[in-house]
């Protein structure tokens, strides 16, 4: 065992478990895992207060994949996940951890996919079952044995949960297991909604409670662009068109992500390799030192892979795929901006990764601003300051030593020198786009539109819009309630249960205060008890809804 796994190796995992850990590559239990493996592996019941990016994922898997017996082919734990992302990653991780444990097997029920194939793997034994609440329940009432067997029942974002109105779902859920099972909490707050589902389904709870340190990465420029998941290739290349970088490191994912985005741009001329877990050490010192001396200006890397890579001349970080937690995006940006100089991070975001950038912005404690993809022009602007930059340390002598040839080979083809020297700057360029249309041509992705979905602006031109303003028949308002309105609606994919569970979570308020819920298209209206309610906006005022700021004010209809 080396020292630094001795973290991990202290913590009394399967020897299994820790082998998959080391074999990751981590190196030390994060504070959450010190804390909360012991508990969970001691079989207590737990409640973890933690945000997303402090490795809680972790803290919850290894321990349970410790207590899984793989000679018994039935579902024995079960982490129910409030979004069918979060499953999938949670899912991923089980995975990972349990690569070295023969016969585990692990299932993610979500809705969106067949019911069928799911509920078979349930049934074929999967050990393992990350799940959403309202797609297990699906899966109850076909078979409300399905989770009998469970032993060990983790709430993952369980604060996220009620706010996506899964309150009703979570109670036959725990109702269709055994009362037997461990029970393990995690919620980055704990409002009065979550304490009552801890009096009531755990048995004398242990509590974690992990503060979330701030990061400050002050030397560093950062910059994010929302784009879709299929154009990332695309605005990487847009990108490198105007960044004024000497060195770039690229991170991905995947090895075979670094292996394709490196070949893009070595096909566009750039000087730029690969580097994965795959490469072998010799291989990956020639990269690093072409990196260092120029011979290579980009690296396309792993997070595994670029441990350790410290390159002064590396002026950009450009995150591809967005890291798994805040610390990763600390570390990767912190191969820039070093010794006293300064250095610019750019991060792609997906729609569905916007949650994240949140986390980060608040791990770091800085805000990190929004960039849009550049237009034509701005590309063939770069275009041309780079050729003419090129081209400038050349003219002050070139007279003197190629004059005569020049005067000769006008002559002898019979053109002018601007003539000339036009066909020697297209051979030059290589037939690159140098005029605006040319550019505009050659550019696949919409400049500015920040990978916004595609289908908003489609919305904004339904016939039930008239200038701007949605057009309905006023609702009575209900006795005793006040209207309120929210910019949140149906394009930002909020339903009328998310923005119920918000409310009821953050406002400690019981259903009867809340009157009715109007979801429209680009806002939505909810009905509010008047008396207190300026207190109860102010409780609001924090309040996010599928990651986005809920900013409730009073409606006053004109």
């Amino acid at each position: 065992m080396t020292q630094e796994n001795g973290g991990f190796a202290a913590l009394d995992l399967h020897p299994n478990v820790l082998a998959a850990v080391i074999a990751t590559g981590y190196e030390e239990p994060s504070a959450i895992q010190i804390q909360a493996i012991p508990v969970i592996l001691a079989g207590h019941d737990m409640i973890g207060q933690a945000q997303t990016g402090t490795g809680k994922t972790a803290a919850f898997a290894l321990p349970i994949l410790s207590r899984i017996d793989p000679a018994k082919r039935q579902p024995q734990a079960l982490i129910l996940a409030p979004t069918r992302e979060l499953a999938l990653q949670v899912a991923t991780a089980f995975e990972t951890y349990a690569k070295q444990m023969p016969g585990v097997n692990v299932i993610a029920v979500y809705g969106g996919a067949p019911m069928g194939p799911q509920l078979k793997a349930i049934r074929n034994g999967a050990q393992i079952v990350v799940a959403t609440p309202g797609r297990l329940v699906d899966h109850l009432r076909r078979d409300e044995k399905v989770l009998s067997t469970i032993q060990h029942l983790v709430l993952d974002e369980a604060d996220e949960m009620l706010k996506l109105g899964f309150m009703d779902d979570l109670e036959v859920i725990f109702k269709a297991m055994p009362e037997s099972r461990q029970s393990v909490l995690f919620s980055a707050t704990l409002p009065h909604s979550i304490r009552a589902i801890a009096e009531k389904h755990l048995r004398d709870p242990k509590h974690v409670k992990i503060e979330t340190k701030t990061q400050t990465v002050t030397a560093i420029e950062q910059v994010h662009l929302m784009v879709h998941a299929d154009q990332k290739h695309a605005a990487v290349l847009r990108l490198l068109e105007v960044e004024e970088f000497d060195a770039l490191i690229g991170f991905v994912r995947t090895k075979q992500a670094t292996l394709d985005l490196a070949a893009a741009l070595e096909a566009k001329g750039y000087k730029a390799a690969a580097l994965n877990g795959d490469i072998a050490q010799n291989q990956r010192e020639r990269v690093i030192d072409s990196l260092k001396d120029g011979r290579l200006d980009i690296v396309i890397a792993t997070d595994v892979a670029a441990r350790g890579l410290d390159v002064p001349r590396i002026t950009h970080v450009m995150n591809v795929d967005m890291p798994y937690d805040p610390e990763s995006y600390v570390h990767r940006i912190g191969r820039t901006g070093r010794a006293g100089r300064t250095g610019r991070a750019l991060l792609l975001v997906t729609p569905r990764e916007r949650r994240m950038l949140q986390v980060i912005e608040r791990v770091t404690g800085q805000k990190v601003g929004e960039v849009k993809l550049p237009d034509a022009q701005q590309v063939l602007d770069a275009r041309i300051k780079k050729l003419t930059n090129s081209l400038a340390p050349l003219v002050a002598d070139a007279e003197a030593s190629h004059g005569e040839l020049l005067d000769r080979l006008t002559a002898d083809i019979g053109c002018s020198p601007r003539a000339l020297a036009a066909a020697l700057l297209r051979k030059a360029t290589n037939g690159q786009a140098l005029t605006l249309a040319e550019v505009q041509r050659d550019q696949p992705l919409v400049p500015g539109s920040g990978g916004a979905p595609r289908e908003r602006s489609e919305r904004s031109e339904r016939p039930d819009r008239e200038g701007g303003r949605e057009r309905r028949a006023p609702v009575p308002l209900s006795e005793g309630k006040a209207r309120c309105r929210t910019a949140l609606g149906a394009r930002d994919g909020i339903a009328a249960k998310n923005l119920l569970g918000a409310i009821l979570n953050e406002g400690d308020l019981a259903r009867e205060d809340i009157g009715r819920i109007q979801v429209r298209e680009s806002f939505s209206l909810v009905e509010l008890p008047e008396e207190g309610l300026d207190r109860l906006l102010g409780k609001l005022k924090d309040t996010r809804v599928g990651g986005k700021p809920l900013k409730l004010r009073r409606y006053r209809e004109d």
